[in-house]
């Protein structure tokens, strides 16, 4: 039996701000609060289905150096250029990682700067 992957945990400042704007890139909801002021998003069946759940966790500063992991996303009911739009009124930015405009996906940052890719590829909803 392999492991896969249940949920990603997301150190930030504001996890209502980043629950709101990943709950609409990723048509999540909300499935949970701790004490802490964290708060799990994830697809509406919750915890446990094919997708992985998102915690954002509180962090008063970013850990020192650049994040090694990111999320891609694919749109599911539009194309990118759709897509892109959308994300950018949802409060996503362009990011500069060094690409060279030949890519064939954006890069973008969250409100609160994460790096994370639209790529081209369109998948089918779940």
């Amino acid at each position: 039996m392999a492991c896969r992957i249940s949920e990603l945990v997301l150190g930030c400042r504001d996890p209502e701000v980043l629950a709101r704007f990943w709950c609409e890139v990723l048509d999540f909801v909300e499935l949970g609060r701790e004490d802490d002021g964290s708060i799990e998003i994830g697809p509406r069946e919750g915890f446990g289905g094919p997708q992985p759940t998102i915690i954002l966790s509180i962090r008063d500063e970013p850990e020192p150096g650049k994040s090694r992991l990111h999320i891609d996303v694919n749109a599911t009911d539009r194309d990118m250029d759709a897509e892109l739009e959308r994300l950018l009124k949802l409060g996503a930015r362009p990011a500069d990682v060094g690409q060279t405009g030949e890519e064939s996906w954006h890069v973008l940052a969250d409100p609160e700067g994460n790096e994370f890719c639209l790529l081209r590829a369109r998948l089918a909803p779940l």
